[in-house]
């Protein structure tokens, strides 16, 4: 039976915790984020240490992470987790990408391990997601976390092209676009990638429940 109740809209804090120290995220959320009056403090301000990322999927770790930065600061946290999924690999490295070549691997290390596990692999098998999952917690306890997941579908290439961007963004090829993720610009990847695409939909929930 529907409520005849007002809707009565929520508070956002003034400051809400980045479960991150990755500026380019501090970046795009900070954008996202600033039509609300609320800043976005890095984790790293508070001397946050990162979280173990233990979960078995991307809601999981995300999840993990936002947790573990409102129980270290007593504040609202928002986290990222995103990675690549490549069919042909089972959907690995997945969880994984950014340590897909070892804990401490740098993007151009995880990509090159990534290009030789697809060495000699036809086009055709070469298809693969971006995913992106982004939640918000209240605080560590909270029962009803805000969670946005968004993909971005391409194949990868054989070779690098591009210099923007990162990750595996440079033999990320967008058929649509004709292009890698790392030859665009940053306002075109914004507008179809999953982080992109995440965010669009976290600054919707936001704008009901905050207006």
């Amino acid at each position: 039976m529907p409520s005849n109740q007002p809707h009565i809209a929520q508070t956002l804090p003034n400051q809400i915790v980045l479960a991150s120290g990755n500026q380019k995220k501090l970046k795009e959320l900070t954008e996202i984020l600033g039509q609300f009056e609320v800043t976005l403090v890095p984790q790293s301000e508070y001397q946050v240490s990162d979280a173990i990322e233990d979960g078995l999927t991307f809601i999981e770790n995300a999840i993990i992470k936002a947790r573990h930065a409102c129980q270290a600061t007593g504040k609202p946290a928002i986290a990222d987790d995103s990675g690549i999924e490549v069919d042909y690999l089972n959907g690995a490295p997945g969880i994984y990408s950014a340590r897909y070549s070892g804990l401490n691997a740098s993007d151009e290390e995880n990509l090159d391990k990534l290009l030789n596990e697809l060495k000699d692999v036809e086009s055709s098998q070469r298809t693969a997601r971006y995913q992106c999952v982004i939640a918000y917690m209240r605080h560590a306890e909270d029962p009803t976390p805000i969670i946005c997941q968004a993909s971005w579908e391409g194949i990868l290439l054989d070779k690098k092209i591009g210099d923007g961007g990162f990750g595996y963004d440079p033999i990320f090829y967008c058929p649509v676009q004709d292009k890698t993720a790392a030859q665009m610009t940053p306002a075109e990847k914004s507008a179809i990638s999953h982080r992109g695409k995440a965010l669009s939909a976290f600054q919707t929930i936001l704008k009901q429940r905050y207006a």
